[in-house]
């Protein structure tokens, strides 16, 4: 079996499918926990800059346990229609548990960006929190994105970041890359996961350089908002109508 490091070049798909398995059961109490809860408010920023018609299709890729198509629906209604991916099979069969009161127009699929089971020019808007940075190819995959977009639709991401150097940001790095880890360990028993996810932030791309990425697929009018003093940047970029 090949040994797996922490160097985001080794951190190819397998890892980062297994790392989610295992630590779905408590994903969204970490969530909540690691974030002091902004991990909602983000999440409600992102929707709230979504236009889609009243019988709009939206995808939220890397869907995670649901929260992102949850709170669509909230927001824009149940005349919308949502399809969730994701490649984790536990991370879905949580999302699946939470809409079984309330499962209007919220499908939930097994699969990945780079293998969509939709037609090109499907979607009204498409979402994705917290996912790109765990995608290597991240051009390929907002091409194919782009390519997934009606006429005028409008890609939204939302990332963790690292904030500008200067006090916060030491105060902030020291709880993201020593506490954050050893809370994500006691909680969820994955260390390795808790020690990824500084990595994998430390080597997203800065907010500029994502948004010319962005461009380079094709995206228009592509903007970025800075939240919570900037621990977390949300892209977004609309599809030539």
């Amino acid at each position: 079996m090949q040994k797996v490091g922490l160097s985001m070049k080794n951190m190819e798909l397998p890892f980062i499918r297994e790392m989610f398995e295992s630590i779905a059961p408590r994903y969204d109490l970490l969530n909540r926990l690691l974030s002091l809860s902004q991990d909602v408010y983000w999440r409600k920023t992102m929707v709230s800059e979504i236009k889609v018609p009243d019988n709009g299709v939206l995808l939220d890729a890397a869907c995670g346990t649901g929260d992102v198509a949850i709170e669509i629906l909230r927001q824009k209604g149940t005349d919308v229609s949502i399809f969730g991916v994701d490649f984790s099979v536990n991370m879905l069969m949580s999302a699946k548990n939470k809409i079984k009161s309330n499962s209007h127009n919220i499908y939930f699929l097994a699969g990945n960006a780079f293998n969509l089971p939709f037609k090109e020019k499907t979607f009204d808007a498409i979402t994705i929190a917290f996912g790109i940075r765990n995608i290597c190819d991240k051009s390929s995959v907002l091409k194919i994105f782009y390519d997934s977009l009606k006429s005028g639709g409008m890609l939204l991401v939302l990332e963790l970041s690292t904030p500008e150097k200067g006090v916060l940001s030491s105060l902030y790095l020291f709880y993201f890359k020593i506490l954050l880890p050893l809370i994500g360990w006691l909680l969820s028993k994955n260390f390795k996961a808790y020690r990824y996810l500084p990595s994998s932030v430390a080597t997203f791309p800065d907010p500029k350089s994502f948004a010319a990425m962005m461009g380079s697929a094709g995206f228009i009018n592509v903007r970025w908002k800075s939240l919570t003093m900037g621990i977390v940047n949300l892209h977004v970029g609309c599809k030539k109508g």
